[in-house]
């Protein structure tokens, strides 16, 4: 049963992209609960009625690409007429997509898709919305993942991604602190979504497609590592509305932290960086990951 309004979230209008599944949809609805207006940003038209039809009518679906400038200047300019001079108390970055892949073989277009999606896009829509934000004095949330402080193989260019974005986060953080617009980055760990099934499987059609050498390298290994990530996603995988209620925090706090760790996953890798050495994190990871040992 969704939350009920209250008057210190009433009207309040967000902006959410990566809407259509996962953690976007959850935070979408989660939102439009609280009495958030809730402008959702979706791909395809099919999206945003399934979405509107579980939720009030203060949700909005917004057709948004977030590679796509054109698309990213209606949605402004949509946003812009309905919230008026009262402006956008949030944008939540959510959209996102796993790139995975050896490095060794991983085609340069698809790391390029993988930066242009995760990191460029979200720079591009928060460009794009802070007029909006700084009117409201509105907040920026931007949703990243404990893959951006520990590596793993196989998603290098995910992982690499997600390390841009706590980057990109601190810095806007700093850098619109005088006009208090906060910056908050939250860190889930696994959701149980069937987004890495999907891109392992996508590896694996990629191996298949290369040259036999290359087969010989990385199949058996590629195929040992989607079967425990797969496991993992199903045994440990937060659902995505937990993930949700760490966003509305971050939107509704009166003082936010800067960072969200969410589930004991991410809690634990963020507890093994500070403490451990870099070369117990990858043992660990191999261990984990049945990564075989050097020939």
């Amino acid at each position: 049963m969704p939350a009920m309004a209250t008057n210190e979230t009433a009207a309040r209008a967000v902006v959410i992209t990566g809407a259509s599944t996962g953690i976007g949809r959850a935070c979408a609805l989660h939102l439009d609960g609280l009495g958030f207006r809730v402008f959702a940003g979706v791909r395809k038209e099919a999206d945003g009625e399934a979405l509107r039809r579980e939720a009030s009518d203060r949700l909005t679906p917004l057709r948004l690409d977030v590679t796509d400038t054109a698309a990213i200047a209606a949605a402004v300019a949509t946003v812009a007429e309905a919230v008026g001079p009262v402006g956008l108390a949030g944008l939540v970055n959510n959209a996102g997509i796993g790139v995975a892949g050896p490095l060794e073989v991983l085609p340069i277009a698809d790391l390029r898709r993988q930066f242009e999606v995760n990191v460029i896009g979200q720079v591009a829509v928060t460009q794009a919305f802070l007029p909006l934000l700084r009117r409201a004095g509105g907040r920026i949330v931007n949703v990243g993942s404990s893959g951006g402080r520990v590596t793993k193989p196989f998603i290098g260019a995910y992982c690499a991604s997600k390390f841009a974005l706590e980057a990109l986060t601190g810095s806007l953080r700093l850098e619109l602190w005088p006009w208090t617009i906060r910056v908050v980055m939250i860190e889930p760990g696994p959701v149980a979504t069937p987004i890495w099934g999907k891109s392992m499987a996508a590896t694996e059609a990629l191996i298949e497609r290369l040259p036999q050498a290359a087969r010989d390298l990385y199949m058996s290994v590629v195929a040992a590592a989607r079967a425990v990530l797969e496991a993992r996603g199903t045994a440990v995988g937060m659902p995505a509305e937990t993930v949700a209620r760490a966003v509305a925090r971050a939107l509704t706090a009166r003082r936010p932290k800067r960072r969200y760790l969410v589930g004991r996953i991410a809690r634990f890798q963020a507890a093994c960086v500070w403490l451990l050495p870099a070369c117990a994190i990858e043992w660990l990871i191999r261990r984990k990951l049945r990564v075989p040992k050097r020939a």
